[in-house]
């Protein structure tokens, strides 16, 4: 059975990381119509996204220049050609207006900021941008579906979903961030979906975080714990990781479909081995447990495969958060409402995974791990037993649908 470093390509001594710096970059737009001051970049409605230019709207936008600022009645995309690195975005809105921000793939940022007439409002938030290349050499192996309709998530862009009831942008600054990141690694029900219906707790995390953290989203559809070895995603990870960081661990759906005699066996190992490869680099490890499919009020759906996520975590005194059991205690809470959640028997629509990421961030702070202390300050904990209204629940929808269910069951 091969190791976690063989699968990285070497021996645990000779497995060079080289972590990638921050870049040295600062981006100022102003939307406001206005002579730009020194220092800044111009935006009107005609500034679409080109290579040359590095930015710009991305083709589809309807945007309409009013005094002081840009705004639309349809959500609208801009995109800033950067490094990859971790981005401080301070985004300035005008009203009236209320905005949902996300980013690359759907990644929510913020939710619901309203702007009153003749005012504006600023927020900040954090922006993890990468790209399939590993320091060092080598790269990530992308799945086709990653390079036609999740391209946003690998690319050399940093793109803004602007979103909501008319949305309406001044100006933004966008600064290298030199902050703690939490990795993310797991299969569809972690990973960032491309589009609506279909969502991820995963996706829905960097709402509840102040801008003083990153979240890099590494998951992917379909994928098993071997899988994302083979394809080098988490020696991707590996080659970023610096001390203080986080990577946050939930696999298991398509694990448990291995009918090898030893496949629980080698599950287990893997996630071994990714935590002490964790450790090694000054970061922290965080096991998950695979919530439950829709099922599962009849039945457990996944095997053996939470219990040993937490006898991985026993033995190696590891955090964990148990999504298993809390999204037990979601569902049957749920009750007649449960089909509210799923957008099938295994994947989320918004409101499932909104649910989800705030019993996430509840296990964070169960389990007082230091990162708690950049949660936002509106989170005042989640009980799974008492969820919000489904029926008075709301995400502003993106541009992009599919009916196209994601890899993975």
């Amino acid at each position: 059975m091969k190791n976690l470093f063989v699968l990285l390509g070497g021996c645990a001594a000779g497995f060079v990381l080289t972590a990638t710096a921050q870049p040295d970059v600062s981006l100022n737009f102003d939307f406001s119509g206005g002579q730009a001051k020194a220092g800044w970049r111009e935006v009107s409605p005609a500034t679409l996204y080109s290579p040359a230019t590095g930015y710009g709207f991305e083709p589809g936008a309807e945007v309409a220049a009013k005094k002081n600022f840009v705004t639309s009645a349809k959500p609208f995309y801009f995109s800033v050609k950067v490094p990859e690195g971790n981005y401080k975005v301070t985004a300035t809105f005008a009203g009236e207006s209320t905005l949902t921000v996300k980013a690359e793939l759907r990644r929510l940022m913020l939710e619901t900021v309203h702007t009153p007439a003749g005012k504006f409002s600023a927020r900040q938030f954090i922006v993890n941008v990468r790209t399939p290349k590993i320091a060092g050499g080598g790269e990530v192996h992308l799945k086709p579906r990653e390079k036609a309709g999740e391209e946003w998530a690998w690319d050399e862009k940093l793109t803004l979903e602007f979103n909501g009831q008319n949305p309406s942008v001044r100006s933004l600054q966008i600064e290298p961030a030199n902050v703690p990141t939490v990795f993310l690694m797991g299969d569809s029900t972690v990973c960032d979906q491309p589009a609506e219906p279909w969502n991820s707790w995963g996706q829905m995390l960097p709402r509840f975080f102040q801008p003083r953290v990153a979240i890099a989203n590494h998951s992917e559809s379909g994928e098993t714990v071997a899988d994302s070895l083979r394809a080098k995603r988490f020696e991707k990870i590996f080659s970023l990781m610096r001390p203080g960081d986080y990577l946050f661990v939930q696999f298991g759906h398509n694990d448990m479909k291995d009918k090898k005699p030893d496949a629980l066996d080698t599950y287990k190992l893997d996630l071994q081995q990714v935590v002490e490869r964790t450790r090694q680099l000054g970061a922290t490890p965080v096991l998950v447990t695979s919530m439950e499919r829709k099922d599962s009020l009849e039945h457990d759906t996944l095997a053996g495969y939470p219990d040993a996520v937490r006898e991985v975590a026993a033995g190696e005194k590891c955090a964990l958060i148990d999504l298993n059991a809390m999204s037990k205690v979601l569902y049957r809470a749920l009750g007649p409402n449960l089909g509210n959640a799923f957008q099938d028997g295994t994947h989320h629509n918004n409101y499932g995974s909104y649910e989800l990421a705030q019993c996430v961030i509840e296990g964070i702070r169960q389990d007082h791990l230091p990162l708690a202390k950049f949660i936002v300050k509106d989170f005042k904990g989640f009980d799974p037993a008492h969820p919000d209204n489904p029926d008075t629940f709301h995400m502003a929808v993106s541009p992009e649908s599919s009916s196209s269910k994601p890899l993975g069951s």
